[in-house]
């Protein structure tokens, strides 16, 4: 039976890691504070705080089959890292295609990064690009043969950014009624379902495969994806699409957050940091995507028994919504 540390392990992705590797038979291990959730069924809890010396103790003294690290503040990756060396015949890092520079080209695992964050820089969102830069590189430096996956926009039921699922449920909540949708252009999105990502990532495991690989989804137009969202949800009212211009003025916010159209990221010509990565290895190398329509259906399933008309964490408010639209029409009419 391998043996899996998982550094975190509570919360979305790490918590789907422990569970899809207990299915395989694994004997899991979580590490983690256990302020984020429970481990999945089955997952040994080491409670610990990676801010306090010595937090990992009660690991460092095994041997692991593997370790996959999920964490982007680079003094814990490089202190567990470190304090693992030699303990683990597998390790897998989860980066980010964010640590790549922006292009408008495709972008393969040989691709210039970003520079990286500070040494034990401590990082906000505001660094995130920079710090998963700092954190494989500290990695490497303790693991060379390190599986670095360097994953495309997360999704799937539990996500809790809510990005991608703040579409198919404002769309079971627009039904006939208008509803708000940019204009192009807009840089391409790609999403991979968490499912598919850490099944893949398991098996990668199994074989021992090292270096970076794009865990990505096919590249897809921002308007093709929201008629996917409508049409799984039943919307058939009309969409208003006001200019990016527009819809920045009145302070609606790009990608992601309270006040914003998430995944959206207008094109105005510049570089960008999603949409434009090669997922060749990732398919090379065993990775399967099931259908998108798949995703959307059971987000939605989600969504619907969470409750469609609770405050979002992404997006614009249904209220906000109707207001902007109904400036766009009145304007449209002058």
């Amino acid at each position: 039976m391998p043996s899996l540390l998982v550094l975190g392990g509570t919360a979305w992705l790490g918590r789907e890691i422990a569970a899809q590797a207990i299915a395989r038979g694994w004997d899991v291990t979580c590490l983690a504070r256990g302020a984020s959730g429970v481990v999945a069924p089955g997952a040994e809890l080491v409670i610990a705080d990676r801010e306090l010396a010595g937090c990992y103790a009660d690991v460092a003294d095994r041997e692991w089959d593997a370790v996959v690290e999920v964490s982007w503040q680079p003094r814990h990756v490089r202190e567990a890292a470190e304090a693992l060396a030699g303990r683990a015949l597998h390790w897998t890092y989860v980066s980010s295609v964010a640590a790549y520079a922006p292009s408008r080209a495709l972008v393969a695992e040989d691709a210039p990064l970003r520079e990286p964050a500070g040494v034990d820089e401590q990082v906000d969102g505001s660094r995130y690009d920079a710090a998963k830069v700092r954190c494989e590189l500290d990695t490497l430096a303790a693991h060379p043969d390190a599986l670095l996956v360097r994953a495309g926009v997360i999704v799937g039921p539990g996500d809790p950014t809510e990005r991608f699922a703040y579409w198919p449920r404002r769309a079971a909540q627009a039904g006939d009624e208008p509803m708000l949708v940019p204009s192009p252009p807009a840089h391409p999105v790609q999403v991979i379902d968490v499912r598919d990502l850490v099944a893949w990532m398991l098996e990668a495991i199994e074989a021992g495969l090292a270096g970076p690989v794009n865990a990505v989804g096919d590249r897809r137009e921002g308007l093709d994806l929201i008629e996917l969202m409508r049409e799984v949800a039943g919307a058939h009212g009309r969409m208003v699409r006001p200019p990016a211009e527009w819809l920045l003025a009145r302070g609606v916010r790009p990608w992601k957050g309270p006040g914003s159209l998430p995944l959206w990221v207008p094109d105005q010509g510049e570089p960008a940091r999603i949409g434009y990565h090669s997922g060749e290895r990732f398919l090379a190398t065993g990775g399967v995507r099931r259908p998108l329509i798949e995703t959307v259906r059971d987000v939605l399933t989600e969504e619907r028994s969470l409750g469609l008309d609770r405050p979002g964490l992404a997006g614009l408010s249904r209220a906000r919504e109707l207001e902007l639209i109904e400036e766009f029409d009145g304007s449209a009419a002058r």
